[in-house]
């Protein structure tokens, strides 16, 4: 199945049946094109975390990792050190994972890095845009050509937990591709917000 429909009779991409959250995220957010470099190293980091667990679980938890992580503002997570990893790992309201907390102060330093050499990081994820638009339902495609050029060039500029099956699953939410099924009712306003989006440079 595609699509279901929702309470208000509008068709949607069937993953975001699972929960009430979903269906706000799945019509708000995901898919919807993001170039603020804040929103584009949240959207990162929480990816990262969601690595090897299920995004229901990220989900319900956002707002605490939006506390927890001075609310993805760049400059002040690179600036944590070893005591707010230690805070991180006590605060049961993220995911404790040694690893991935370590990452997202890392990856801060990293985007600080590519915020010099590239102007923003926006503009350096937007180079790595499909040159063909797909069609269909392809929300479970795991990776991509550019997912995995993209994660390599990650990689190398210094970031961590940006594998391409993560990294596809961010260029998802952040509206790199659209993956809204042709049927979905998101999937027209996702295109239109792509066409007028003035992609930094």
């Amino acid at each position: 199945m595609k699509t279901f429909t929702g309470s208000d009779g509008k068709p949607r991409c069937a993953w975001s049946s699972a929960t009430p959250k979903y269906v706000e995220y799945h019509d708000q957010e995901w898919g919807m094109p993001t170039v603020d470099d804040r929103r584009l190293f949240e959207k990162l980091c929480l990816e990262g975390f969601q690595s090897g667990l299920s995004w229901r679980t990220i989900l319900s938890k956002r707002e605490n990792f939006r506390r927890a992580f001075s609310n993805f503002e760049v400059d002040k997570v690179a600036r944590f050190g070893p005591e707010d990893v230690e805070r991180l790992l006590g605060d049961a309201g993220i995911v404790r994972h040694r690893g991935k907390i370590e990452a997202a102060i890392s990856n801060a330093r990293a985007v600080q890095e590519v915020t010099k050499q590239e102007g923003s990081l926006g503009a350096f994820i937007w180079r790595y845009e499909p040159a063909q638009v797909r069609t269909g339902a392809i929300e479970a495609v795991a990776t991509s050509v550019e997912s995995v050029a993209l994660s390599k060039e990650l990689k190398k500029r210094g970031f961590k937990f940006v594998g391409p099956t993560t990294v596809y699953a961010f260029m998802q939410a952040m509206g790199l591709v659209n993956d809204h099924a042709e049927e979905c009712f998101v999937r027209r306003r996702a295109s239109l917000a792509r066409k007028a989006l003035k992609k930094p440079s």
